[in-house]
This record gives C-alpha cells, structure tokens and sequence, in this order.
C-alpha cells in the first residue's frame, strides 16, 4: 500500500548532529558540558530508531532537545560588539526583535490557572473571569468593515446570515435563572452570571455555566441531566451532590458555612474534573473530592428535579465553548478557480491596454489614452460574474430543499453548494449518525453453552427454577436444612451446573452497571415519591436511564428473562425474581468506565446473606488479563466481533468483611489526593481485580440507520473515502465499520497498537507501512502521538487505506482531523454529524452536514446542510453537488465568454481606427448587452443537467470526473478564450467588410449579430433543454427586437427593415458560430464523454 512513499532513513543526518554536538562539547572542556555530552552520547547509542526507513530529520532531532539551543553560543563564535555590531547589522536585529516582543504582547493568550471560589462571594475571586455569554458571530465591527468592499448581494448574505446568529446568541444569553443571595432568590441573566454564583436550575431547564453539584431537591442526593448537545450522548448521565451541603438542613444554610471548592485549571476534556471542596468552619475541617460526577458542565439539561449549584468556569473557559472551534468563513473551491482566471483577465486587460497605447506610439498624453483603453476593455472582467453565481446558489439551495426524495433537507449556507460536488473525503460520526443508537441484546455465552435471541426462553425457564429452588430452599432453611439439600442432591449435576451459572450470570449482568429505573409522577409532585410499592414497580410505568445504551440493553434483557431491575439510589438497588419476590443488595463502591480502564465495576452486599460481591464487566482486551484461565473466550468474542455484536465479559469475586475493610481505606485515602489522584485511585482498584471468575460473554448489537449499507457503498463507488470518527470504544467502532461495511467483510483491518513515546510510534509505523490495502483502526491517544512526531508520514499512508476509523476521539481531535487532511492532501473535506460534539468537526470541514435525530439539533444548526437522515447524503452529493458544481462552471465560462467577445470586438475596432479609444457600442446598448438581451438565456444555464438523477444514482462513477476539476480548469477556459477571440473577430471584420456608406450600420450589422451569437451559443451549451431555457431565448430575442423601434439614436431604423441588413448579419451569425456547432458534433462522434454513453 504505501511502498511508494519514501520514508527516507537519515542516519548520516543524525549523525552529523552527533558531530556537530561532539565538536562543541569537546571545545567546552570538562564540566557540566561534558556531562551533557555523555548524556547524548548514551542518547544517541540507545536511539537505533534510525535504522528504520521513517524520517527523522536533524532539525527534528534539535528541536527536541531544546537545551542544546538554549547554550552559550558566545564560545563559539565572538560577535562583534558596541557601533561596529550595529552597524555590522545590529540595527535589523534589534528592530526585528522590538517587532517581535510586539507581537508577542498583542497576540499573548491569557494563561489558564487553577482557581479558588467561594460559595456565593463572587467578588472575592482574586482573578477576573471571563463574561459568561456566548458568542456564534464570525465577524466584529472591525472584521466586518472591510466586506463593504465586497459586492452589495455578497454583503446583504452575510449580514442577514450574521444577524441571524446575533439573534440566536442573544436568546440564549437573556435566558433567565434564579441565582440564590444572601436576601434570597433575584433573576439574572445568562451573560451576567459570575464565578462563585450559586445558581438555582429547574427541571428541563439548560445548565448556564459550569457548576460544581452542591444540593438538589431530589431525596437520594443524586440528578439526572442531558448531556446530549456536549457529548453527543442520549443517554442521561447520573450526577451526585457534594454530601457536606446535600446534608444541610436548609437552602439558606448555604451562606451560614465557610467553605470553598478548589478547582483545576479550564481544560478542553469533558470526561475528567479534579478538585476539592473544604468547609472551614467545622471542627476539623471538612474535605471532600470532587471528581466528574460532581459536575454539571453548561449546554447540558437537568433532567429530573432542582440542582443547586455553584458556579466554577464561564464564557469561553467553559468545556462545551472550548471544546467548539470559532466558525470560520467557507469558500468554495470553485469561487478560488474563478478568482485565479479573474486575476489572469485582470493581466490581459492591463496588458491589452498597454499594448494599444504602445501601437499608438505613446503620442500626447498617453496616459490619458492608457486610462481610456483600460475602461473600454473593463469588460473583460466578468463583474456580472458574482451576481450571476449568487442567484445560482440561491436557485440550487432552493433545488435541494424541494427534493421530494430527500425530504426535510436544509441548506443553511447558501455560499458553497458546488462544494458537494468536489468531495473527496467523508468524515462521519457513528452514534446516532451510522447508527440508530439503539441497543439489541443478540448473545449470551457461558463458555459452553451459547444462548440467541430464539433461546432466551430456555435463559427464563431455567431462572424461575433457580430462584423458585432458592426460595424454597430459604423457606426450608427456617424449619430444618436437611430437605433442601436432599433436592438439591437429587437432581442431576449437569442440568444443576449449566442453571446456577445462567443464575449467576444474569444477576451479575442485572446488579453490574449504573441503570437507574425512573418513575414518571402521575399526579401531583411528589406522590410517586411516597407511593406504594405496588404503584412505584409498575411495568408500564417504568423506564430506564443510563450512561451508555449497551448498559440499558443489557438491563432490560434482563428484565425480559424475569430478573428486574425495580429501584436503585446512590446506596442501594433493588431486584425483583421471577416469583414476585424482591432483593435488596446495599451498594457500596461504584466504579464507572474510562476510555483508560475499558471496564467498569460495582461492589455490592446482599442484604439477606451478607456476602460482599465485586462484579466487573468490560472489554475483552481489558478483561482477559483480569479474568481466571479459560480457552474459550478470546475465540467467542473474535466471533461475536465477526457478527457486527459489541461484546462485553463479565466476572465477579467473592470478598471478605475484612478485605473489603482494608481496600475501603486505602480507596479513601486515594481519592483525596490532589496530585495524580486518577493514578492512585486506578493503582487501588486494581489490587481487587486478581483471579475473578469468569462468568458469561454478551453481545449487543447497535441497530444500524436506514439504508447504511448502499449509502455508504455508492458513496464508495463514487470515489470518496470515509472516515469514521467516533468518541466510542474501539472494540464498537470496529463492530460498526464491518456491520456497516465501511471495512468489507473480507478486508484486513490493522488495529493500531498504543503508543506513548516516539519509539513505539516508529514502530508501529513501520508495522503499518508493510501492510497492504487493509483498513486503519486507531485510538485517539495513539493518534496524537503519531502527529507530534510523524504528522506528515501518519497522513501519507492514512490517506492510502480504503477506510480510517479513529475511535476515542475528543470533538477538538475531530476538528484536527479534518484540518490535516486539507492541509497535506489539498483535498476537499465533508464532515457528517449530529451531536454537540460534532459541530467542531462539521465547522472545520469545507462542507458540514448535520443530520438532525435524537442527539438534537445543535450539529445541524451549526452545519452547512441538515438532513433528516444519513441516506439522503448520497442522493445530496451525487446528484444535487454533482449538478451544482458543472452548472456554475459552464455559467461562469459563459460570463466570461460574454465580456471577452465584447472586448474583443472593440480592440479590432480601435486597430482599425488607427488604435484610437473610442468606444463601439455606447449607452443603451453595453447595459442591454449584459442584462436584458443575454441575461435571462445565460442564467437559464443553472436549469441545465447532463444525465437524469436516476442515471447519476445509478452510475456514482461518473461524481469521479468531478474531483479533477475538468469541468473549469485553465484547458477549458482558455478553449473559451479561442472561442471569443474568433467570434468577436469573425462578428466586427464581417460587419466592417459588408458595410457599405454609412459607420452606423456598422454598429447595427455587428451588434445584432453580437446577440444573435450569444443566443445560439447558449443552445449550444446547453445539454438537455428546459422549458424555461427555451422561453428565456425567444423572451430575450422578443425583447431586443421590440426595442430596435426604440434605438434610433444607435441604429439606423429604416436600414434594419431591409433584406440587406437580415442576410449580412445572418452571414456573420452563421460563420461565427456554425464552424463551432461541426465542432461539437465532431467531438461528440469521435471522443463522447462518459455521461452521452450513459443518455444514449
């Protein structure tokens, strides 16, 4: 695959680094310069990464080892000093330097430091914090001044498009909430909340800032938000209130303690927090760490009852506006091509000029004559260009959006719909996007037994004999304990084995995980909370939340088997059995999942035995080191991966009172510290998971969205590569690019190993650089470690696989994505989305589209074009950006064509006058030229379409020719500068052959000619008629010929009624444009294009 890449070995680089450094330590002497030298000696003899064929440059090599830069260079070489130094040069340096500290001074970004708030005392705050508004515009009054430089239709677009965003930003910022005082509740608005402002927030109401958890009108001490418009998860998320202020009697009891929270520095990751909160005035003083759970971050919604929280982060330093990139202004590549021939039109009308007034000998005030002939040739610059290619944009958007096939699509930047028909890279999310976000339970495994979704009745029967042996075993234990035992004894072992382990498996899956059941009220607030148990267990009434969907799935699986999961808080759940009966387990540690662990664990204890359990479930990669020897579960989740299912392995481990006492204490003490607390805290949890029991393998299968497969597989055929960029798992993300075939079924896949250091990434390179043709699957860290050192040679061989899967990205690793793929491929890039995380992506991308679904509407708000579903993309690319992109080509040529003929005909003009500046056709007839004579037949070219859309649905190859420009490059316009350079000679020498007595027939013979030739090169271009296209010809051609009665101070009118005038310009007309119609005919015949084989 990537054989042709050169990944040049640089050992003799390196090795003169090696001399160079050498040298210089040798000239220090001994001291601490030699010991440096020892120390890159060792270096340079332990780094053998030169001997593997990746570049490694000596300015790479340096510039790692800073130090070596930031040494004395005045052993090495004397400068000069005092007047001789500054006239020697002195002056640029200190000029260059004072230029420099300048612009360090203006562009210097405030640093971000850790901070101190106290509870309602915003004032105290040592430092100043930004204003908690957000800001969408693109532009500020000093950005948006020069635009007015710009035409009028280009201003008016985007200040409307501007105003819009104002108006959007405004209506968030004036939202509402109550902020809690020492008098009580007073309103204030969003962008006037400060740090250390205790915020009140209602249910179903938008977080403001972002808080630290302090008490919450719900009694477990816990609420649920939305997180959906940060993450891009639908799932509700579980959140915990600090206890020392939860506990507190009153609302009011807040400002009668001393306390504060101590709060890490603003940083971009939305998975982590790290801080403290201290109450000084208890007797000791109060400590308690704060970690995720005790955060609310803004954009997020309450999702059950009132939060009470204090404000640590706001404006821009909070996680959802640092993790969203500033939009930028996108232009579309065709307008780029369009200012480069523009710019080349410029030259030649300069050039022209000259050269007129060169030819006239530079005779008088030849200047004046320059100028002249620069406003008679001003037509050679297609000023109509822009407002021409601006009503075509609005005319494709209006297209799109009255789509009968791909309903509810939205085109909310008007300016790039030639964009969708350039695209060479697709960038797409999975959740929500490639899939439903809708979890199936398909599998369960125990080993030697395998369950489906059409065995589950077997899983159901053999728990209501478990849980009904087990009950009748307890019933008996209170009498005697011999019968049990006896029955027990007296069936037979195998059926006995394969039960108990269904049993311990499906409790294990119903107690492992952090599902919480929800009630709605069904009457007044607060009467679900004190109804009855056989009201509060209700089926219908119950559903279920959860961080992930896989941990829904698994719960309501369980459910369906007979096993449910009834009520759960923050201390205890509750289970109820097949038989009606209820278990109470008291939970007593949670551990939830990181993308570091890939696992997540709970320890419980069973209130009617007393055993302490810990159940752990998580990734097979994570697991198997964790788990008890077996043979069976490394092949069975490679088979349920195969099968498109996400595969998760769960285990458990019996404790005792006295090793769960010990590892409490030592769990404590970890999660107080303040420095490398994750560490310490993962460090402690791992010395439980040792020797656990192996208890059963499941697979959830993510339902895919409608019509995946063949979107996805045309979009191939239509030579784009796709990406997945996903914050999902690795194991999941690879589940879905083979479910979705975005990785064919028989397509090797290389999984990216990961790597910390720029050794093991050498490495790992060059394990890849020897595979062929396989898929690419990499994790987010391993990806960053890749670009430190290696962004070029990473990209080089990425962008030579047939499919890319980053998973464990973070919203601002998608952004950097997207922006190296333009910056080293030069290609353009679509991004697809549909959740908050995925706006930075979409803005980043040439073209962003949105996809509006459960993850609501923040991604397609944010996006160029919104659609209702992922299978509309295909139709939106290859047949509306297909059609876009090769109708503003041929308008552009034709605008072009139209100023050059014109120009063309008054320099044959001037050359014949002897090179004098006057003009040829004055008045009325240059502004008819260009708006009602041409115009209605020119921009009827935005109607024309070279094959039907079914045809281009169903041959997606013919979107390639699109990607190499062929339809506007320098071939094709300089095919249309020949064109013009003919008819406009063809059109003045004819009229100035055939005329007879008077100069105004020849104004009359040409210009008519003029027009009739446009007309007739319009119907030429054209390649499948419309009705208005034929209505906007005879409308124009109606519209000069009325007017000729009208023209008497151009024409002379009783000479246009005579046969004469009729043959000499149909004459004309004929050789200008009959040579080009054989032409056309000719190349059709003899070198068709790919779209005529397909229409014939």
């Amino acid at each position: 695959m990537a054989e042709q890449i050169p990944l040049y070995p640089v050992r003799s680089a390196a090795a003169a680094a090696s001399c160079k450094r050498a040298a210089y330590f040798s000239a220090a002497g001994p001291g601490p310069g030699a010991e440096r030298s020892s120390r890159y000696q060792l270096e340079d003899e332990s780094a053998h990464l030169d001997e593997m064929p990746l570049m490694m440059s000596e300015e790479g090599f340096e510039n790692d080892e800073s130090d070596y830069h930031k040494l004395p260079r005045a052993r090495i070489l004397r400068r000069k000093r005092g007047l001789e130094w500054f006239v020697c040069g002195g002056w640029k340096f200190l000029c260059t330097s004072c230029c420099d500290w300048l612009i360090n001074i203006c562009q210097r970004k405030k640093e971000l430091k850790a901070r101190t708030v106290w509870l309602g005392y915003p004032e105290k705050c040592e430092e100043k914090h930004p204003r908690n508004s957000i800001k969408n515009q693109k532009y500020n009054v000093f950005t948006f001044i020069p635009g007015g430089f710009v035409l009028a239709v280009t201003i008016m677009r985007e200040a409307i498009d501007e105003f819009r965003r104002f108006q959007r930003d405004k209506e968030v910022n004036s939202q509402l909430y109550s902020k809690l005082t020492v008098r009580g509740k007073v309103q204030v608005k969003s962008s006037d909340i400060q740090v250390g402002d205790l915020i009140i927030v209602e249910k179903n109401q938008r977080i403001p800032s972002d808080m630290v958890f302090l008490r919450t009108s719900e009694k477990a001490g816990s609420c649920f938000i939305r997180t959906d418009q940060l993450d891009g998860e639908t799932d509700w998320k579980l959140k915990v209130a600090v206890s020392c202020t939860q506990r507190l009697p009153a609302l009011g009891d807040l400002f009668s303690i001393n306390a504060y929270v101590y709060a890490q520095k603003p940083q971009l990751d939305i998975h982590s927090f790290e801080g403290t909160f201290t109450r000084e005035d208890s007797d000791p003083p109060i400590h308690e760490s704060l970690s995720i759970e005790n955060t609310l971050w803004a954009s997020t919604v309450v999702a059950s009852g009132t939060i009470i929280g204090v404000v640590i982060y706001t404006g821009k330093e909070t996680r959802s506006v640092m993790n969203t990139s500033n939009p930028k202004s996108k232009v579309g590549l065709l307008d780029l091509e369009l200012n480069q021939l523009t710019k080349a039109l410029f030259l030649a009308l300069v050039a022209l000029s000259v050269v007129m007034v060169t030819l006239q000998g530079f005779s008088g005030p030849w200047y004046r004559s320059l100028f002249r002939f620069l406003l008679l040739f001003s037509y050679i610059i297609p000023i109509s260009l822009r407002v021409n290619l601006d009503m075509g944009k609005a005319a494709y958007g209006w297209m799109i959006m009255r789509d009968e096939n791909i309903p509810g699509t939205v085109v909310r930047t008007s300016t790039i719909p030639e964009e969708l028909g350039r695209l060479v890279y697709l960038l797409t999310d999975k959740t929500g996007t490639l899939t439903r976000n809708e979890m199936v339970f398909k599998r369960l495994h125990l080993g030697t037994v395998s369950y489906g979704t059409d065995t589950m009745d077997e899983i159901q029967n053999q728990l209501m004999n478990s849980y009904s042996q087990t009950q009748s075993q307890t019933s008996g234990n209170n009498a005697s304990s011999t019968p049990p035992r006896k029955a027990q004894s007296s069936a037979p072992k195998v059926r006995k084995s394969v039960s108990s382990r269904v049993h311990e498996a499906v409790k294990a899956v119903a107690l492992c995980h952090n599902v919480t059941p929800v009630y709605e009220a069904r009457g007044a607030a607060g009467e679900t909370e004190f109804a009855e148990a056989d009201q509060d267990f209700s089926d219908d009434n119950r559903t279920y939340q959860a961080s992930s969907p896989d941990e829904v799935a698994l719960v309501q699986w369980t459910e369906s088997v007979g096993l449910t999961l009834v009520n759960r808080d923050l201390t205890s759940m509750q289970l109820r059995t097949p038989s009606g009966q209820i278990l109470t387990y008291c939970i007593l540690q949670t551990f939830p999942f990181t993308s570091e662990s890939k696992r997540m664990g709970v320890i419980v204890r069973d209130e009617s035995t007393a055993e302490i359990t810990f159940y752990m479930k998580g990734a097979d990669v994570a697991m198997s080191t964790v788990v008890q020897y077996n043979d069976w579960l490394e092949e069975e989740c490679g088979n349920m991966a195969r099968e498109g299912l996400r595969t998760l392995v769960v285990a458990k481990r019996a404790l005792t009172d006295e090793q769960y006492q010990d590892f409490e204490n030592r769990y404590n003490q970890a999660k107080l510290s303040i420095h490398d607390r994750t560490l310490k805290v993962a460090a402690v949890v791992e010395s439980l998971e040792r020797e656990m029991e192996l208890l059963c393998l499941t697979g959830v299968e993510d339902q895919l969205q409608t019509d995946v497969r063949p979107t996805l597989e045309m979009l191939r055929n239509a030579g784009l590569k796709i990406w997945m960029l996903t914050g999902d798992k690795l194991e999941t993300a690879t589940c879905i690019a083979k479910s979705s075939h975005l990785v064919s079924r028989m397509q090797d896949t290389h999984v990216f190993r990961p790597v910390t250091s720029r050794g093991e990434a050498h490495l790992e390179l060059n394990a890849f650089r020897r595979k062929h043709d396989c898929a690419l699957v990499i994790s987010g860290d391993s990806l960053e470690v890749c670009l430190k050192y290696y962004e070029h040679e990473f990209v080089e061989l990425a962008c030579q696989c047939p499919a890319v899967v980053c998973c464990r990205c973070t919203p601002t690793q998608k952004a950097h994505i997207v922006r190296l793929l333009q910056q080293h491929t030069g290609r353009r890039t679509c991004a697809i989305g549909d959740g908050g995380n995925d706006v930075s992506m979409i803005q980043a991308a040439d073209c962003g589209i949105g996809i509006e679904g459960k993850e609501g509407r923040q991604a397609s708000l944010a996006a160029d074009f919104s659609v209702s579903q992922f299978k509309h993309i295909g139709r939106l690319l290859v047949v509306h950006g297909r059609s876009s992109y090769k109708r503003s080509a041929a308008l552009s040529q034709f605008v072009m064509h139209r100023g050059l003929i014109i120009s063309t005909m008054q320099a044959v003009f001037s050359s014949v006058f002897y090179f004098a500046s006057v003009p040829l056709y004055q008045g009325f007839l240059m502004v008819g030229y260009a708006t009602v004579y041409t115009m209605f037949p020119v921009f009827s070219l935005v109607l024309d379409q070279d094959v039907k859309p079914e045809m281009a649905m169903l041959y997606p190859e013919l979107y390639k020719d699109l990607t190499k420009g062929r339809s506007l490059s320098c071939k094709t316009f300089l095919v249309w500068v020949l064109i013009s350079i003919y008819q406009g000679g063809i059109l003045m020498f004819g009229a100035l052959v055939l005329f007879e007595s008077e100069f105004v027939h020849v104004v009359a013979i040409s210009f008519t000619a003029l027009v009739l030739t446009e007309l007739l090169m319009v119907a030429l271009t054209v390649r499948t008629w419309h009705w208005l296209m034929a209505v906007a010809e005879l409308l124009s051609l109606g519209c000069y010929v009325a007017s000729l009665a009208f023209l008497n101070q151009y024409f002379d009118v009783p000479f246009i009624m005579t046969v004469t005038f009729v043959w000499k310009v149909s004459a004309i007309t004929v050789v200008s444009c009959l040579p080009l119609y054989v032409l056309k005919y000719l190349k059709r015949k003899l070198s068709p294009p790919s779209y005529s084989k397909l229409s014939s």
